[in-house]
């Protein structure tokens, strides 16, 4: 047979990775970011975002992967309130601000304006973050703590929503999850663990963030 002859045939595009092959870090992350979103917007509960999460990082194919997040929205997918002064809920996946404390003491508190992201991270010391005079320009703000052998407090106002889930390991993690009456009210989610210290976030009685709407159009020059 003469191959000279044949006709060549098209080759067909690549489609999706197929779901037996290897997850990067970047798809674990990508699937982590959905799950963030969605217990901040109330879709999952806690508990539900750290099983989830915990399979995350234990999922070795992307067909793992997927399941995980397929009764979910994509980020950014759900409805927004029109004249919302709050930026998308991706900001929080902007840079970050790092407190450290290493044998020492950190702390972050007065008027400030709040990032999408905080890590908090103690070892034989402590951080504290009060968020009850902050400036938050984004409805979404997540803190990531780690504490071992220290301690991480958390302060919030009482007029916002507090949600988060992590793990105690000879310590204490402690969130008092905390719903708004006011749909746009920022969302502050605390999440990570504690080995031989403690990590406890909770709203400060009394204090609450007056004229919300307001002081965040102003800031963000609405």
């Amino acid at each position: 047979m003469d191959l000279e002859k044949q006709p060549q045939q098209p080759v067909a595009p690549a489609g999706p990775a197929p779901a037996g092959i290897r997850a990067s870090d970047a798809d674990r992350d990508r699937i982590a970011d959905i799950l963030r979103e969605a217990v901040a917007e109330g879709r999952l509960t806690a508990e539900e975002h750290a099983e989830r999460v915990d399979l995350v990082y234990r999922a070795k194919t992307v067909g793992e992967l997927e399941p995980l997040v397929q009764d979910l929205p994509a980020p950014g997918g759900s409805t927004r309130q029109a004249g919302s002064p709050y930026a998308d809920t991706t900001d929080a996946a902007g840079p970050a601000e790092n407190l450290v404390a290493v044998f020492s003491g950190s702390t972050r508190r007065g008027r400030w304006r709040v990032g999408g992201r905080t890590n908090a991270f103690a070892l034989f010391g402590s951080v504290e973050i009060d968020l009850t005079e902050a400036l938050f320009g984004q409805r979404l703000t997540v803190i990531n703590a780690t504490s071992i052998f220290g301690s991480v407090e958390i302060k919030v106002p009482e007029n916002i929503s507090l949600r988060g889930s992590g793990t105690g390991v000879f310590g204490n993690f402690e969130v008092d999850t905390l719903e708004s009456a006011d749909p746009e009210a920022p969302v502050v989610v605390v999440n990570g663990y504690s080995v031989f210290g403690s990590v406890e976030a909770k709203p400060k009685r009394g204090k609450l963030i007056a004229n919300l709407h307001q002081q965040l159009r102003k800031h963000l020059g609405h």
